[in-house]
């Protein structure tokens, strides 16, 4: 009898939508979650310095996420001494983000300090992957990045180019810049031991519970009244379970298959969440010239949320 050959499988090109889920939707979520922390943040106390508000949160969060992570005792403990590095670096550089993003917004204005930091963060990730892994940045990228920032500082500052400019707090620029790179560099290292093999949940729970660690003396040192108000467990709560578990779980999934740069591109959504609850939830009104920022936002951010076209080989 003759014998009788199967057809050859044939493979499809995996779908957009699982490749969307799988990288940029889980990091845009993240963005949406830490857009909230501004109007969180504005109910805390008086008395709460602006360091701590973010740093408790980032204490208790820390701890949710390593407890929470596949593997983040084993990868703390169990590591050379090379990822044990990487481990710590990234935990200063966590540390470091609440340390000079909430003081900066307090000297620079939430506006200015939002701007810079989110506009500077995919810049510098840009310049680290280059250095680090001598990736040159792609043209779609440095186009999207570029759309992306001017939308944001058009519709973050839009009110102050439609009236009365304030002046600019040089050290809250300089804070505002710290936090920027303190950003790119936990998301370029989270990136780099995630694409080693290591799960997100392991990476982000140990950088995150490092830096939680080291900023618990700040948040001692300033004062814990201000966290046994209702007002004040409550906006704790919202950053620690929200802006930070959930977020950087997001964001690390995300990493899987994101690349840093990337990542700090598409979270340039933040101020615009930021914007819209302003709008429907404080009553805030916005001028036309920052709608339209927020359009350019957008478009920029298409840009790198819609997979690249693939071009299949010639015969």
């Amino acid at each position: 009898m003759p014998e009788h050959t199967s057809p050859p499988t044939v493979r499809r090109p995996a779908p957009a939508l699982p490749r969307l889920a799988s990288g940029p939707l889980p990091i845009l979520g993240a963005a949406v979650l830490w857009g909230t922390t501004g109007t969180a943040g504005s109910f805390a106390p008086d008395s709460a310095h602006p360091a701590a508000i973010g740093s408790a949160g980032l204490v208790l969060g820390g701890i949710l996420l390593f407890l929470a992570g596949r593997g983040s005792t084993a990868l703390v403990t169990g590591s050379d001494a090379r990822t044990r590095r990487l481990l710590l670096l990234g935990a200063v550089a966590v540390a470091g983000y609440p340390l000079s993003f909430y003081p900066a917004v307090a000297n620079a204005g939430v506006a200015v300090g939002t701007v810079i930091t989110l506009g500077s963060a995919p810049v510098f990730s840009g310049l680290l992957a280059w250095c680090a892994d001598r990736t040159r940045p792609t043209a779609r990228w440095a186009a999207a990045t570029v759309a992306a920032a001017v939308g944001c500082a058009v519709l973050v500052l839009g009110p102050d180019l439609t009236g009365t400019p304030t002046p600019v707090n040089a050290l809250g620029v300089l804070l505002a810049l710290v936090a920027g790179f303190s950003y790119s560099l936990y998301a370029i290292i989270a990136e780099k031991l995630i694409r080693r093999g290591h799960t997100s949940g392991a990476v982000m729970g140990s950088m995150f519970a490092g830096g939680g660690v080291l900023v618990l003396p700040v948040v001692l040192a300033t004062g814990t009244a201000w966290l046994a108000t209702v007002n004040g467990a409550l906006v704790a709560l919202h950053l620690a379970l929200f802006t930070v578990f959930l977020a950087y779980w997001l964001f690390g999934h995300g990493l899987r298959h994101t690349p840093a740069a990337t990542a700090t591109t598409l979270s340039l959504a933040e101020p615009a969440v930021a914007a819209v609850l302003g709008v429907a939830l404080v009553g805030e009104r916005l001028p036309p010239v920052s709608w339209a920022g927020l359009v350019v936002l957008a478009l920029g951010l298409a840009v790198l949320k819609v997979p690249a076209p693939r071009i299949s080989p010639r015969r």
